[in-house]
């Protein structure tokens, strides 16, 4: 690494240089040598030098670099250089394994481009599901903007009542003063469904946004809801749209504006019929303020405020979709552990342990305690008096091994006698629901040979050279051992059957 040439890029990028960055941090490394950082920084200033192709191969080298990490970004980097090379199906990939890396703190970009890409492509399912992974990301400063995509893509969907709630959701996250985009948008979702009065309404606020015109299409959207509206109503005004004729409310009428930004009144005011309040003429509150002769309004009780402010609550709950993701990440945490749970279960795991239940059991009978809570309920009481029997009174155990299985295990025990010497057991268990039960405790040794006393189970009678017995006194050499025993040396193990 040059590092002096890597600081002269440095500079030149923080002044915005691009070219003399781009020319820098090239000469900052040797060739074939991995620097993730200076490719990162060449790749970002030939983009803003319009070199795309080349931007694109700068990020692949920094990804070489497995020591530097940021896969995420570098991949999405990539993805947007190839976009603009033209490239758009190695671009696909990369923005997948950018929103495949756990590691990316702001998937959001690569959604967004993802969208993007697919919207291109006609693809409207995928743009959905783009979209709104997109807006659920957190770390997403707008999901205002997704969310108007993903109605978008609802409406070419004909999901109507899907693209509302995008865009009433879009309009509770807008961070934006303006939005008349989103009402006017909203408004032609509304008319999709057939609900007029509410697409009236949403056009209103359009309207009413300085910074929004409405376009061809939504204006004709807009006035099909006033005219249906106004024939609802009826052809003539009432007593009460008189009077505020006369008042100089029925004149003002509803001015629009079209994209050559001339203004046209689009509604003739209350006294023809015309969907707005008339304490609004303007329709700038966007609100309808209802007639006390059509409604309860003034005689709502305090029970009705409450359970419409209940509503209103479990309308933006719903909205925000934070009970949806609790749902979800419960169930996937449930999936988990019981794929856990059912793994260790098969590799023979269990609760209490097999080391747990041989050592609580050799415990209790090297003191003289009851052992029958540790065994199988299958076993007969003369085969629990043979464990007993062969207990080491005193001894120090501990467990050298398990040989473990889904149904069935085995257990080495070695103890210290108290007089001295080991002895090893070897102890079967079952499976007994989660945990385990011993069914059956033998004695195991070294041997020279056989003989007729190796099979009865005595241990006082089967002694090896130099070996002991189970209270630790020391036999004779050769004492059990057959004249026509093999030279052979074997391993022999006395066993007390379970019935």
């Amino acid at each position: 690494m040059n590092t002096e040439a890597f600081r002269i890029a440095k500079d030149s990028y923080q002044r915005g240089d691009w070219a003399g960055a781009a020319s820098a941090l090239a000469n900052a490394k040797s060739s074939g040598e991995a620097f993730g950082e200076a490719d990162h920084l060449r790749g970002n200033a030939l983009m803003k030098l319009g070199r795309y192709a080349e931007a694109a191969a700068a990020y692949a080298e920094a990804l070489s670099d497995a020591t530097y990490g940021h896969v995420g970004a570098l991949n999405c980097n990539r993805g947007r250089a190839l976009v603009a090379a033209g490239q758009d199906d190695a671009a696909l990939a990369c923005f997948q394994a950018a929103v495949s890396d756990p590691s990316y703190p702001t998937p959001y970009k690569a959604y967004l481009a993802l969208g993007k890409l697919f919207e291109k492509r006609g693809l409207v399912v995928e743009a959905a599901s783009a979209w709104r992974s997109a807006a659920i990301d957190e770390q997403n400063p707008d999901p205002a903007q997704s969310l108007v995509k993903l109605g978008a893509c609802f409406m070419q969907l004909a999901r109507t009542n899907d693209a509302i709630d995008a865009y009433r959701t879009a309009l509770d996250f807008s961070t934006s003063a303006s939005t008349g985009a989103i009402n006017a948008e909203l408004g032609q979702a509304y008319m999709a469904c057939n609900k007029i009065s509410e697409a009236a309404d949403a056009f209103n606020h359009a309207a009413a946004d300085p910074n929004y015109t409405l376009t061809p299409e939504q204006q004709v959207a807009f006035s099909a809801a006033q005219r249906a509206l106004s024939a609802a109503a009826g052809s003539g005004p009432s007593e009460t749209d008189q009077m505020l004729a006369n008042a100089g409310y029925g004149d003002q009428g509803l001015v629009a504006t079209d994209q050559s930004g001339s203004q046209a009144v689009v509604s003739q005011g209350y006294s023809q019929g015309a969907a707005y309040d008339p304490l609004d003429p303007m329709g700038r509150s966007g609100e309808f303020i209802p007639s006390p002769e059509d409604t309860g309004f003034f005689s709502v009780t305090e029970e009705d405020l409450m359970k419409a402010d209940r509503d209103d609550r479990k309308m933006r709950r719903k909205h925000n979709h934070r009970g949806l993701k609790v749902v979800l990440f419960i169930l996937l945490l449930l999936a988990i552990l019981g794929g856990v749970g059912s793994f260790a279960y098969y590799k023979g795991y269990g609760w209490p342990t097999q080391e747990a239940v041989v050592s609580d059991m050799f415990s209790a009978g090297t003191s003289g305690s009851d052992i029958t809570p540790y065994l199988s309920s299958s076993i007969s009481d003369d085969a629990r008096r043979d464990i007993e029997s062969i207990m080491p009174r005193g001894a120090t155990c501990s467990v050298s091994g398990i040989d473990r299985s889904m149904a069935q295990s085995t257990a080495l025990v070695n103890a210290s006698l108290a007089s001295g010497g080991s002895q090893s057991y070897s102890v079967s268990l079952v499976r007994d629901g989660l945990g385990w039960k011993v069914t059956n405790v033998s004695l195991t040794f070294a041997s020279q040979g056989s003989s007729s006393d190796a099979a009865s189970g005595s241990l006082a009678t089967i002694v090896s050279d130099g070996g002991v017995t189970p209270d630790g006194s020391s036999a004779s050499t050769g004492s059990a051992v057959s004249p026509e025993a093999s030279t052979e040396p074997s391993a022999k193990t006395t066993e007390v059957s379970a019935q």
